[in-house]
């Protein structure tokens, strides 16, 4: 298989770091974006802070000087707030949509350059999927990963046919991560985040050959 150069966001923990090892241990050339350092042996690692724009475009600077062109992007990061809807605050809010959406939005953007018939892809979540169940207490975080669904959407259409590349997302439904007992204690879900990287690691390589511009919801339990 051709190594291929794949960047992910949210790798220190959870599914990002089972995904980057699987990655790794494959061959391919890893950069992961996280706050803390995941020490992983092989995998470059970029400290960025999503909800900083100067910390994001520094992370870009980084990563043209390590690689010359991205083949895989995965947007793996992700912030929950759970609260009731009459607790959330603005920088709850604020926090929320920064890492859930503007993040995303703007890596995107200032990888342009060096993009090329990429697959790019964001991990929502089935509560951000409309006409699905949703939960008390998720409204900042469900409302941001909907709102990451429009704009995968929007950019297929507008970039797609332009430059070669594919965006698809895929909302998650339940995996055992620190996330998901964060929102549902005691809840445990019938897939580990090693199980779920498995998963996103073949889509990764391959589902652009399969799915444009698609919501593909990864699910067998709800929550």
């Amino acid at each position: 298989m051709h190594s291929k150069n794949i960047i992910i966001t949210g790798g220190s923990k959870g599914i990002g770091r089972a995904l980057a090892e699987q990655l790794s241990n494959e061959g391919h050339t890893v950069v992961v974006l996280s706050r803390s350092n995941p020490e992983l042996k092989g995998i470059k690692w970029v400290n960025c802070d999503l909800a900083d724009s100067q910390d994001i475009e520094e992370a870009v600077g980084e990563i043209t000087e390590f690689v010359s062109s991205v083949d895989v992007l995965v947007h793996n990061s992700g912030y929950l707030v759970n609260k009731p809807f009459t607790q959330v605050t603005y920088e709850d809010l604020e926090q929320s949509y920064k890492v859930n959406v503007f993040g995303p939005y703007i890596l995107t953007q200032k990888l342009m350059p060096i993009m090329s018939c990429t697959h790019i892809i964001g991990i929502s979540s089935m509560g951000g999927v409309n006409g699905t169940m949703k939960f008390p207490g998720l409204s900042a975080y469900s409302s941001s990963k909907g709102a990451l669904i429009t704009l995968f959407e929007l950019l297929q259409e507008e970039l797609g046919e332009q430059t070669g590349q594919v965006f698809n997302i895929l909302a998650l439904g339940a995996v055992q991560t620190e996330m998901l007992s964060a929102a549902f204690p005691g809840f445990e879900a019938p897939l580990s985040a090693k199980d779920m990287a498995e998963f996103i690691h073949w889509f990764a390589l391959n589902g652009h050959k399969y799915f444009k511009g698609k919501v593909l919801p990864v699910s067998v339990s709800t929550p």
